[in-house]
């Protein structure tokens, strides 16, 4: 069978690489390695990846590098940053680069899980992208809830006078159902008794 997602893992460390192949693999997704970051780029420029992640220290070109590029390159491809040296300037960098995240090491298989799932999560449609219709109908939705916190003043007004009235309520079923309970009786006798003179 053919796995038709794809994951690449930029690493130096053949053992990360091994990591988020016996993870995921049973996830569906083939794993493909590459050991440095320029490895990495000529794999990129000939496949479609789902996601991309790559380690921040490597030999010749970073991680960081790697994203500048994928993001230059294909931006629509997901990256994350596998690290075990966060810093504030690299974190900068890297949300600059437009990273979806920051993989710590020591890896987990839950990490590197919930680290894909988040990478390959579409991203929120960004408040300037939105259509003008939601604009036209804010003042329509502001005017439905204004009904609807007038109606829930009625509701509680409502509710309060059937709190009051309940005791009476049930007094006044407590007091009537014998009568009815007679009323029913005779209608039912009555009916038995002419069904059996004309039977006769």
């Amino acid at each position: 069978m053919t796995a038709l997602r794809k994951v690449l893992v930029v690493d130096d460390d053949p053992v990360v690489s091994k990591s988020f192949d016996r993870v995921l693999t049973r996830r569906g997704y083939l794993v493909v390695s590459a050991e440095n970051g320029q490895d990495g780029l000529n794999k990129i420029a000939h496949e479609d990846y789902d996601a991309v992640f790559t380690d921040i220290r490597m030999p010749g070109m970073d991680g960081l590098e790697v994203a500048e590029q994928m993001r230059a390159r294909r931006p629509w491809t997901p990256v994350v940053i596998i690290t075990g040296y966060g810093s504030d300037a690299n974190e900068a960098r890297a949300e600059a680069a437009g990273v979806r995240g920051f993989l710590r090491k020591p890896l987990s298989p839950q990490m590197i899980e919930t680290s894909l799932d988040a990478a390959v999560a579409p991203l929120p449609t960004p408040v300037a992208e939105l259509p003008t219709v939601a604009a036209v109908a804010l003042p329509q939705e502001a005017a439905a809830t204004e009904s609807a916190e007038s109606v829930g003043v009625g509701g509680f007004l409502k509710n309060i006078a059937l709190f009051f009235a309940a005791p009476f309520i049930a007094l006044a079923y407590v007091a009537l159902f014998p009568v009815i309970g007679l009323a029913m009786l005779v209608l039912k006798g009555g009916a038995a008794w002419r069904q059996r003179n004309v039977a006769r």
